[in-house]
């Protein structure tokens, strides 16, 4: 039965009635381009201020359109900044957590939005897919919580969906709440089956099985994360999942944080660099193909070659036939966790 569905292509996603899906085999075709270029914007946002962060970001997109790439990914929460004062700053200063907390929230993007509209005439006018981390606020419910979140956006100008990371790491949630399992989501496109995951995200087995059941061809891994250890990650996502994989990541030295910023003295005065990025793209097989990059400002290219991802699934197939849906089987709630529901809404219940 399970191999006559797939002889005749159908799509074995199994909703149930309660919003849970059976991850199955997912549907995936060689339509559209089979040879493409993808870059890595490894760059650092202006801090902390949304609109020239969103016009850097716009420039590079059409520096990296003009060479050719047709998807740019952007890191993990450049817009307005990775707050990373929550790893320098002791707990105990709630001043200067609260006073940094109300400006990220004052320059954090709204989703659907007016900054999300700019980068959408952006990707339009570059005809480029884009995918881009930003600090976005919980406009739905009180406006004043903040997730972490992916922006994916086509290149005809349309926002595609997010991604909303699902647990923050340690010291992030301090700043972060934590996303659902509506947005875990994969998306077509001309350029293959595109999706990914935030950071630490990708060190969740359940999580990149997902993204590995839904057909995902080109992987985004955004992340804050520069440690050598973090490539070899990148590295065995790729060959684990038979996939493309986009690792990028903020490139900042310290001198781009104002004085004016207090946790700026908490680090160490002859260090140059917050961090230096290490951005990478990764083939299908866990070799490098463009990076890693470090500790400097770069686009980072590299060619896409979806008949070679798709052959290399003869030797694993992680949601194939390495799968043993037998043995093992994953169930994904997609439920939004809304915080305001109606009486009539299921979730009220």
């Amino acid at each position: 039965m399970l191999a006559a569905r797939l002889l005749e292509g159908v799509s074995t996603w199994d909703f149930t009635g309660i919003g849970v899906a059976t991850i199955l085999y997912p549907e995936v075709s060689m339509s559209g381009a089979k040879k493409f270029t993808v870059a890595a914007a490894q760059i650092a946002p202006v801090f902390m201020d949304r609109a020239a962060t969103i016009d850097k970001v716009c420039e590079t997109l059409a520096e990296a359109a003009a060479n050719g790439a047709k998807l740019v990914v952007f890191p993990e929460a450049i817009v307005p900044s990775y707050p990373d004062w929550v790893w320098v700053t002791p707990a105990m200063r709630a001043d200067l957590h609260s006073s940094m907390y109300a400006e990220m929230l004052d320059q954090s993007v709204t989703v659907p939005g007016p900054d999300v509209d700019k980068l959408c005439r952006a990707a339009k006018k570059n005809k480029c897919y884009v995918v881009i981390g930003v600090n976005e606020r919980n406009a739905d419910a009180s406006g004043t919580s903040l997730y972490n979140t992916l922006v994916y956006i086509d290149d005809k100008g349309k926002l595609m969906g997010i991604h909303r990371k699902l647990v923050p790491t340690a010291a992030e949630r301090l700043v972060w709440t934590p996303g659902d399992g509506s947005t875990l989501e994969a998306y077509d496109t001309p350029y293959g089956k595109l999706g990914g995951l935030i950071c630490w995200e990708n060190y969740m087995p359940l999580a990149r099985y997902a993204m590995y059941a839904q057909g995902v061809q080109v992987y985004v891994a955004a992340t804050w994360d520069s440690a050598d250890s973090w490539v070899a990650t990148l590295r065995h996502i790729a060959k684990e999942g038979r996939l493309y994989v986009i690792g990028c990541c903020i490139a900042m030295r310290r001198d781009e944080i104002p004085d004016s910023y207090g946790f700026k003295s908490l680090y160490p005065p002859d260090g140059d660099w917050v961090n230096i990025g290490n951005s990478a793209i990764v083939g299908p097989d866990g070799d490098l193909l463009a990076g890693p990059v470090a500790a400097k400002e770069e686009i980072l290219y590299a060619e896409i070659d979806l008949s070679r991802q798709l052959g290399s699934r003869y030797w694993l197939d992680a949601a194939g036939h390495y799968a043993r849906p037998d043995v093992f089987q994953l169930t994904v709630n997609r439920h939004a966790n809304a915080m305001i529901a109606d009486a009539s809404d299921p979730q009220a219940d």
